[in-house]
């Protein structure tokens, strides 16, 4: 299949490319830039006028639900979202049931994912049999069988012996731990960021603290180890204070942001909204300033969907008791927009566009992160590719989204960027008509 994009306005960050070029595509991979290659007849031509063309985004946390949660979401649900929402390719934390902790649940997954030709999934595979927090898992076989890092999702390890064994096993073989911040019982079972606002509302807190105590510790033990972390859905001013200066000091640690986490705070739950109930949860307002600053200086090096689809039985109900989680692929990217829109207006952001940056978020910078050779355009590398309009708007509603999972903070909203084309590997697996 040879395919020519023409007349689009192509944003490739890893290669510095920002303008208009065609682009060449075949045998699944990216065979020229600018002008076409000697003797090339291509078999579809997709007239980019008006769209910018970037490489396929990379989001470091969607949940599937598959195994064990298809009640909430199905595989081919989710994946035509990632499809509607331009990512090519997803990590996907192992909190399914069972758990990701055997070679054989990690080779179904990926089957099933290549079985429906739409994004690449790469799994990580649990640090602890059961996300138990106690036993280590035989991270070599997982490995062998796809996974791509070693996490506990929402499950902080109490013993700092085990997480110590952990990051010296990794650090041996080269692994990434993936380790979201929290401690193990400060803030446990808490609702909302402790503030005022909790207060008021009655809702039990979690305190900043949580994410600092659980950093000193990692950082602690990064020094003792050498292991490589990435910590995953920072919230905080003061935990990136924290990691900018571990990445000063020469720590090989990186981290990422939820994309709703860069636009709200705690006021957003207003009347005990449980499309606002997220974990970790919406912090105040200069949290979430530090955390747009973090994002555009590089101390946060990606930004995530967050993608964690959540059926109504579990949704809506009294804010306490509803369950965590948004849906996200849909909206990753109107959302990464709307940071580099809010940035463009207010903020000196030097000689690098914002809308460049804000795909390298989503594309080259994520997939660094990851390991993955993924969110370029280099010539040569695979052609996952996101044709989209930056200036179409379109409305958050239920029946907008794809995915399963139909709860966002942001319904109702009305936002820019609307993806037309996902390319995978060359195969136009989504147009909009």
């Amino acid at each position: 299949m040879k395919l020519h994009i023409k007349n689009g306005h192509l944003i490739d960050p890893a290669n510095g490319i920002d303008g208009k070029q065609d682009l060449y595509i075949a045998d699944g991979k990216v065979l020229a830039i600018g002008s076409a290659p000697a003797g090339f007849t291509a078999d579809q031509t997709i007239d980019a006028s008006g769209l910018i063309v970037s490489p396929g985004f990379v989001d470091l946390s969607a949940r599937l639900r598959e195994p064990g949660y298809e009640y909430k979401a199905t595989l081919e649900s989710e994946m035509q979202a990632a499809m509607q929402g331009g990512v090519t390719s997803l990590i996907c934390p192992p909190d399914t049931d069972p758990v990701l902790d055997e070679p054989g649940l990690v080779e179904m997954l990926k089957h099933r994912a290549k079985t429906l030709n739409q994004a690449n999934v790469h799994p990580l595979g649990a640090l602890t049999v059961g996300l138990k927090g106690q036993a280590l898992t035989e991270m070599a076989e997982l490995t062998e069988a796809g996974c791509i890092g070693f996490a506990q999702a929402e499950e902080p390890i109490e013993d700092s012996n085990v997480l110590l064994r952990a990051m010296q096993y990794a650090k041996t073989f080269n692994y990434t731990v993936w380790l979201r911040p929290q401690d193990a019982h400060i803030g446990r079972g808490g609702i909302a960021a402790s503030g005022p606002l909790a207060s008021r509302l009655g809702l039990s807190g979690v305190p900043v603290m949580s994410e600092t105590i659980a950093l000193h510790t990692i950082f602690e033990l990064m020094r003792a180890t050498g292991a490589r972390v990435h910590l995953c859905r920072m919230s905080s001013a003061a935990g990136l204070e924290l990691v900018r200066n571990a990445k000063k000091e020469g720590l090989p640690v990186t981290c990422d942001v939820g994309a709703h986490h860069i636009h709200l705070t705690d006021a957003d739950i207003g009347f005990f909204d449980s499309n606002a109930r997220v974990t970790p949860p919406f912090r105040s307002q200069r949290d979430r300033d530090a955390i747009r600053l973090g994002l555009l200086d590089g101390t946060i090096d990606a930004l995530c969907s967050d993608h964690t689809p959540v059926d109504d039985d579990e949704k809506l109900l009294p804010f306490g008791e509803a369950s965590p989680g948004a849906t996200g692929l849909e909206l990753l990217l109107s959302l990464a927009l709307k940071w580099a829109d809010d940035y463009a207006a207010t903020q000196d952001t030097g000689s690098v566009r914002p809308l460049a940056r804000a795909l390298a978020r989503i594309t080259s910078d994520a997939a660094r992160v990851a390991g993955l050779d993924a969110g370029t355009l280099s010539v040569g590398a695979a052609a996952d590719v996101c044709l989209f309009d930056p200036e179409a708007r379109w409305t958050v509603e239920a029946s907008a989204l794809a995915s399963q999972g139909k709860h966002t903070p942001f319904l109702g909203y009305n936002l820019a960027g609307q993806v037309r084309a996902t390319i995978v590997a060359g195969h136009v697996a989504f147009q909009r008509s």
